[in-house]
C-alpha cells in the first residue's frame, strides 16, 4: 500500500509537471505571431469554412503548425468565421487572427466617381475596375435604358453621386451604381429642400440639370454660386443660357474636342444657343457643391461670364462688358 501510494504521488507530480509544461506551451502559442511575411498575405475565406480547414490551409502554406493548441483555442473561443478576403498582417497572433475572421474585418477597396463625369465615363470606370464583379452589360451607355435597373428612370445622365465608394471583393458594378443613385437622390432632396425661394425651377430634376451645367462650367468652388446666379437670372429674364458644355453634350460621342461656330448654330435638344430654357436632361454628374449652388445662387446683376485664361472666369453685367472681357481673353491667348 505504501509503495502504491508513492507511485501514485509520483504520477501526480509528473502529471502536474506535464500540465504546467503544456500550459506554458499553450500560453507561448497564444503570444507567438504566425509566420507571416512583412508585407502580409491575402487570405480568402469561403462561406462555411471551419476552423480546422482554416488552420489546415495556413499550415500547408507554412504560416503556422497545426496541432492541439489551435484546437484548444477554438474550443475556448468558439466563433463563426465570416467569408471574405482578408489581409493577414505580419505579427498577428492566433487569437488576433481568429478575432479578425470572426469580426469580418475584410479588405476594402475604393472607386472614385469624379464630378463632371458623364454616364459613359462612369460606366467605363466601373468596367475597368479589376476587383468589382461585372454584372452590368452596357455596351452603349448613350443608348442604355436605365428603366431595367431603376424604376421610372428614363435617362441615366446625372443621376449618380460622384464620390469615393468603398467595397469588398464580391461586390459588383451594379452595387456601386445603386449606391451612387441612392446617394444622389438623398443629396438632391437635401438641396431642393434648402433651395432659395422663387427659383425659376419647378422640380428637383430641373435643379439636377442646372447643377450639372454648373459642374461642367467651373472647377473653382468660389465661382459656383456666381455662375448659378448668372444662369438663374437668365432663366428669369427669358434669356438663352448660351453655355458651351450643353452644346458639346448634344454633339455626343463624335465631339472631337474643338467646338466651332457651326456647332453653336446647329440645333439639338441640348443647344442652349438655339433653344430657351434648360436642356432636357443633365449633361454630367454634379457634385454636392454644384447642387447646393444651384439651389442657392448668388445675388447680383451679372448676366455673362467668360474664361479669364487663368483657370477662373470674368463676370459681367452688360453685353459690352462681356465683349470687352472676351477681347481680353483672345489677346491673352494670342
Amino acid at each position: 500500500m505504501k509503495r502504491a501510494g508513492l507511485i501514485l504521488a509520483a504520477l501526480l507530480v509528473v502529471a502536474a509537471g506535464l500540465s504546467l509544461l503544456a500550459w506554458r506551451h499553450y500560453q507561448a502559442f497564444l503570444a507567438t505571431p504566425l509566420s507571416i511575411p512583412r508585407g502580409g498575405i491575402v487570405f480568402e475565406l469561403t462561406p462555411g469554412s471551419s476552423g480546422a480547414s482554416i488552420v489546415s490551409r495556413l499550415s500547408d502554406a507554412g504560416h503556422t503548425q497545426a496541432g492541439w493548441p489551435w484546437k484548444l483555442l477554438m474550443r475556448l473561443q468558439p466563433a463563426v468565421y465570416r467569408a471574405g478576403e482578408y489581409r493577414i498582417e505580419h505579427g498577428v497572433t492566433p487569437p488576433q487572427l481568429l478575432r479578425q475572421l470572426e469580426e469580418g474585418r475584410v479588405i476594402h477597396y475604393e472607386i472614385t466617381l469624379i464630378e463632371g463625369w458623364t454616364f459613359a465615363q462612369l460606366i467605363e470606370a466601373l468596367d475597368n475596375d479589376p476587383v468589382l464583379e461585372h454584372e452590368l452589360d452596357i455596351a452603349d451607355p448613350w443608348a442604355w435604358d436605365p428603366g431595367v435597373l431603376f424604376e421610372g428612370m428614363t435617362h441615366p445622365e446625372g443621376w449618380f453621386l460622384p464620390e469615393t465608394y468603398r467595397f469588398i471583393r464580391g461586390d459588383s458594378d451594379r452595387d456601386i451604381l445603386q449606391r451612387a443613385h441612392a446617394g444622389m437622390n438623398e443629396v438632391l432632396g437635401e438641396a431642393w429642400s434648402q433651395r432659395m425661394p422663387d427659383l425659376p425651377l419647378e422640380e428637383p430634376y430641373e435643379l439636377l440639370i442646372l447643377a450639372s451645367i454648373i459642374e461642367k462650367e467651373t472647377a473653382v468652388d468660389a465661382e459656383r454660386d456666381r455662375i448659378a446666379g448668372v444662369f438663374t437670372r437668365r432663366l428669369q429674364k427669358g434669356m438663352r443660357l448660351q453655355t458651351d458644355p450643353t452644346v458639346i453634350y448634344g454633339i455626343g460621342p463624335s465631339f472631337d474636342g474643338d467646338i466651332r461656330r457651326r456647332d453653336l448654330r446647329t440645333d439639338t435638344p441640348y443647344n442652349t444657343y438655339t433653344r430657351h430654357g434648360l436642356p432636357p436632361t443633365p449633361i454630367a454628374m454634379p457634385g454636392r457643391k454644384s447642387l447646393f449652388a444651384a439651389a442657392n445662387p448668388a445675388d447680383g446683376e451679372e448676366l455673362y461670364f467668360v474664361a479669364d485664361g487663368r483657370g477662373g472666369h470674368t463676370f459681367s453685367r452688360t453685353l459690352a462688358e462681356h465683349q470687352a472681357a472676351v477681347d481680353r481673353l483672345l489677346e491673352r491667348e494670342q
